[in-house]
């Protein structure tokens, strides 16, 4: 081990943790930091005693440190090393450097929030960045800031990476020193194999390269696929074409430990090795033997969506970063050679570095945490990278769905439990439901929650979770493959049985696992669309659906366990559901249905509806007529659907119109008149006032239309104010023929239509208002046509009247039209009486 890089830096690694409490380390894969750095500071004068806490991303490679450590002192693990992972423990009384997932260290944080006993944490890997991480430093860095006078010696922070943003690390620990490591890296030749063809699979194509690599190279070879499938479909290609002595070995969090181990070590002397591994194997494992990488340049991440409140699956293109750990594999024991498949164009393009998971991860757990420690805004500690507001919102309320907060957001006892339980507080919230229920319950629960906290174990089989408990009992025939996964999750199932043994209700009532998973789900309560229909509306608004002949297509109510989908899809897919039985609303689950008062509009029925419906979140479930009506909400409703409507749902009268008109006349010539406005605006804003005291029989779009709108705008108006509308602008005037024409308000300026023989003699344009407003004369012929528009009659009889009675006197010759208007007599007949 003499020769591993960083022992050139293990003396200055020393000496800066002598003297300060923070530091940041950067190396590269390879280069031995990971068992070398611990081992070395257990020496240090400062550490005296305590113990050692060191990070990891993965369980196979927290125990594999642990493993190699403990080597490198001749003993066992369990001695100076040990290990904490899930299911697994391997640690004692005699144990300084304790190796542990990064998951655990919150819980430890909550038990002992000063960490007394433990004089360094350090984080490896930490470029990659796990929610846990993140966490785990941020309740560190204040931890030290709550304790560090209560502590018999201060705690010391080391982060380590491969490849970071060294600077930022630095300055959230307060300026921390930085030290690098140059590494060893042999030469790696870079080949770019430029995009894949349109519609081809990205597996097919990565079994084509992957064939050429081993034709080309004498190494094994580490290729990178983004996920199970396209591993297992890749594997199939592979194995009818590459010779018989090749190992295959798929690489992916779904495997079990020992099939994790099988990929990492050293392929039997004369043979090479073919791994395929999601993004897993980029830098936390070392993987022996290695000189060859195809890349496919994809990855998997699941990507929250604080709008629908559930994760999707995202294929998308890795970082510069990401690439650069990748090739770097083929070069650590000789020069080796990268495949690319992508150009070197799109190579430009790629972002330097991947999103943080806490920038895009469900951060339900976090929240809880977070809630527990009594932290109630993220903004009071230290982050990297903060979570973002709307996750931490979608979180709150998930969390208050579950009963763990209340509407404050302060933790509550049930939520205090949850946050202890080492699983999702989905899961957390159904095991303690189920406790409650009895022993019968709880084992039930404890099996759904081992299922359901790992990757489906029967992908393709239908979405029944009745299949999977029943493989889970060795009710049904497992594969080969799936045995090691099931031996694991009835492991995980008697540790959940362990942990709440001891607070389980007396008695034992009938639950089923639909009525478990609607605890975990309750937003994911789901109905069927119609009869024998594939769709379903989630409680949560949402859509989803099922595969053609699933064996569940025939239940009118679900929970959905697990559903994904792409971005830009109206409908997820279901993989994991239960039937639902709708008589558990009025039993187990009688907290969940949501009863409201409905008094509103309805589109639909276009009519005003009172009556109490029940919801499953946004699922209508039944509905119920009110005997009784309460008048306020109905004039509420009915007042809304004006406004969104418009005026137009009223039947406006030509009488009402004219007052309108009038109205909005005389305020126009008179501003401080103290008149109501009635334009559109006006009578909107204040629909209260004038429209509201009429809607008591009015139940529908008809009841409206029959309302009379002039007799209630009139209502707006004083009596004096009626006097002085009628004086200052009278609906009609007497013209000089003494008939009584009525003027028209809804033209701007008000029109009088006049026959033009009723108009002799008058040289006066009328005026109304006190002669401020002056008419628009539409004077008509006989046949009550407009022969001229004026504003001027004294102008028109001794000017164009002329033209007129030329083109008009023939047409109508029993009419008179005399050669000077103005001192003819105005008649409205033929021939005028003598």
């Amino acid at each position: 081990m003499s020769d591993l890089p960083i022992n050139a830096l293990l003396p200055a690694i020393k000496d800066r943790l002598n003297e300060v409490d923070e530091l940041v380390l950067e190396a590269p894969p390879g280069a031995g930091k990971t068992t070398l750095v611990p081992l070395a500071l257990l020496s240090s004068p400062w550490l005296a005693d305590q113990k050692i806490i060191l990070l990891e991303p993965r369980r196979l490679a927290a125990r594999a440190a642990a493993e190699r450590m403990a080597s490198l002192l001749g003993e066992i693990v369990g001695e100076t090393v040990g290990y904490r992972i899930r299911l697994e423990s391997r640690v004692s009384s005699q144990t300084r450097i304790e190796v542990i997932t990064e998951g655990i260290l919150a819980r430890m944080l909550q038990d002992d929030p000063s960490l007394e006993g433990i004089g360094l944490v350090i984080f490896d890997e930490f470029h990659e960045r796990s929610l846990d991480a993140d966490l785990g430093l941020a309740l560190c860095i204040e931890s030290r800031k709550l304790f560090s006078d209560l502590r018999s010696a201060r705690l010391k922070l080391l982060v380590m990476s491969a490849t970071l943003d060294g600077q930022r690390i630095t300055a959230l620990l307060g300026g921390a020193p930085l030290l690098r490591s140059e590494g060893r890296q042999y030469p790696v030749n870079i080949q770019y194999c430029g995009s894949s063809a349109p519609g081809e699979h990205i597996a097919d194509r990565m079994a084509g390269q992957i064939v050429q690599a081993w034709e080309e190279n004498t190494g094994s070879i580490l290729a990178f696929l983004p996920g199970q499938a396209e591993i297992r479909r890749c594997e199939s290609s592979l194995r009818s074409v590459l010779p018989a002595p090749v190992l295959l070995c798929p690489l992916y969090g779904n495997l079990s430990l020992a099939e994790q181990a099988r990929a990492v070590q050293p392929p039997p002397k004369g043979q090479r090795k073919v791994v395929l591994a999601t993004a897993l194997a980029e830098s936390s494992l070392t993987i022996e033997g290695v000189s060859v990488v195809v890349d496919s340049g994809l990855q998997r991440v699941a990507v929250f969506h604080p709008g629908t409140g559930m994760s999707r699956l995202r294929t998308q293109r890795l970082s510069k970063a990401s690439a650069t750990q990748r090739s770097g594999r083929a070069g650590r024991l000789e020069p080796g050679v990268c495949y690319r498949l992508w150009s070197e164009a799109e190579q430009l393009g790629l972002a330097e570095q991947s999103d943080a998971e806490i920038q895009q991860a469900d951060l339900a757990s976090l929240v809880l945490q977070l809630l527990r420690w009594g932290v109630d805004e993220p903004e009071q500690l230290s982050w990297l990278d903060e979570p973002p507001s709307a996750h931490y919102q979608q979180a709150l309320s998930l969390l208050e769905l579950l009963g763990a907060v209340d509407d404050a957001g302060k933790i509550r006892p049930h939520g205090e439990r949850m946050a202890e339980l080492p699983t999702h507080p989905r899961l957390a919230h159904m095991l303690l439901c189920a406790a409650d229920r009895g022993h019968g319950a709880l084992d039930l629960a404890c099996d759904m929650a081992a299922l359901l906290g790992e990757r489906d174990i029967a992908q393709g089989a239908g979405s029944d979770i009745e299949l999977r408990l029943e493989l889970l009992r060795g009710e049904r025939r497992a594969d080969r493959g799936q045995q090691v996964l099931l031996q694991r999750l009835r492991k995980q199932s008697q540790q959940f049985r362990k942990l709440l043994g001891s607070g389980v209700a007396v008695g034992d009532s009938e639950i089923s696992p639909a009525e478990l998973l609607a605890y975990a789900y309750p937003d994911r309560i789901a109905r069927q669309q119609r009869p024998g229909s594939l769709d379903y509306q989630l409680a949560n608004g949402r859509r989803a659906c099922l595969r053609d002949g699933d064996g569940l297509r025939n239940a009118e109510w679900l929970v959905v366990a697990e559903l994904g989908g792409h971005a830009g899809q109206r409908s997820d897919q279901i993989y994991s559901a239960a039937a639902l039985s709708e008589t558990v609303f009025e039993s187990g689950l009688s907290a969940i249905p949501n009863e409201r008062l409905f008094c509103d509009w309805d589109d639909k029925l276009q009519r005003f509806v009172a009556e109490r419906r029940c919801y499953i979140g946004e699922i209508l479930w039944r509905r119920k007529p009110l005997e009784r009506v309460p008048e306020a909400r109905k004039t509420e409703a009915l007042l809304a659907l004006v406004r969104q409507r418009g005026l137009a749902v009223l039947n406006w009268s030509e009488a009402a119109l004219q007052l309108r008109g009038r109205v909005g006349l005389l305020r126009s010539v008179e501003a401080q008149s103290g008149f109501p406005d009635m334009s559109d605006i006006g009578l909107l804003a204040s629909l209260e006032d004038w429209l509201a005291p009429y809607l008591g029989p009015v139940n529908s779009l008809t009841g409206l239309a029959r309302l009379d709108c002039e007799a209630m705008l009139r209502g707006l108006l004083s009596w004096e104010q009626g006097q002085t509308l009628d004086q200052q602008l009278p609906t009609a005037i007497a013209v000089p023929s003494g008939s009584k024409i009525r003027i028209d308000y809804q033209q701007s300026p008000p029109v009088l239509a006049v026959k033009l023989q009723e108009m002799f003699g008058c040289e006066e344009t009328p005026r109304l208002a006190g002669g401020r407003v002056p008419l628009l004369i539409h004077l008509l012929s006989p046949a009550r046509r407009p022969l001229q528009v004026t504003q001027d009659l004294a102008a028109f009889w001794r000017g164009s009247y002329q033209e007129v009675k030329k083109e008009m006197k023939g047409r109508y010759p029993k009419h008179p039209w005399p050669d000077d208007p103005l001192v003819a007599l105005p008649t409205a007949r033929a021939k005028p009486r003598r």
